[in-house]
């Protein structure tokens, strides 16, 4: 069983201006220790077998400047590979502009690792009406798939568990937890509020996904 609170704690999540210095660039941060060594957490994100198990399948030419494809989801290039520390790629998802995320990992003091997540992009329609959480909840729920893996555990199916009750809850307070680090960045209560529900709403299957 999926101590949801606990889950949901162990993640720290930021949003920032975006690398690219304008107004309409924004950056979402997640930040989570694994018990875990470094190396291991390493493959888990880049063993294509691995991510199967706790993300998406992934095919392509899995080197620096090669392509990837997760399976009906985003694909897109990846620009360096630092083993066993940093992963930076873009990120292309529909017709969306591309954005770029990074994966950094860093040894922690007990044989554990701290993992760094960061997807910058541009502020569309899309942030307008859901905020950070547009694509934060998404990593919420990839970080705990990552966090079963690590730990033995059997991952949650994708497709189902959204709308289990455990995943209405863990999306919902994912939801609300990016709607609090929304308004820590400057957003009113009123629009941090509104883009939380409707970020809560799309992932728990209560409205339709936007188009």
């Amino acid at each position: 069983m999926i101590d949801i609170v606990t889950e949901i704690n162990a993640t720290r999540r930021a949003v920032e201006a975006g690398r690219g210095g304008s107004d309409q660039d924004r950056s979402v941060r997640l930040r989570r220790r694994y018990d875990a060594p470094v190396e291991d957490v390493w493959d888990a994100c880049t063993s294509p077998e691995r991510i199967a198990r706790w993300f998406l399948p992934v095919s392509g030419n899995l080197r620096p400047g090669g392509s990837y494809q997760l399976e009906g989801n985003a694909g897109g290039e990846i620009l360096r590979c630092e083993l066993p520390r940093l992963l930076p790629l873009t990120w292309v998802f529909g017709d969306a502009p591309t954005s770029e995320v990074g994966v950094r990992l860093s040894p922690g003091d007990h044989d554990d690792t701290v993992l760094e997540l960061e997807h910058s992009m541009s502020v569309t329609p899309l942030w307008d009406k859901f905020g950070p959480g547009a694509v934060g909840v998404g990593w919420d729920g990839a970080l705990l798939g990552l966090s079963l893996h690590l730990s033995g555990q059997a991952t949650t199916d994708r497709q189902e568990w959204p709308r289990s009750p455990d995943g209405r809850e863990f999306y919902t307070r994912s939801s609300q937890a990016w709607g609090a680090a929304h308004e820590a960045a400057g957003a009113t209560a009123a629009e941090a509020g509104a883009a939380a529900e409707n970020t809560a709403r799309f992932y728990t299957g209560e409205t339709p996904p936007a188009g």
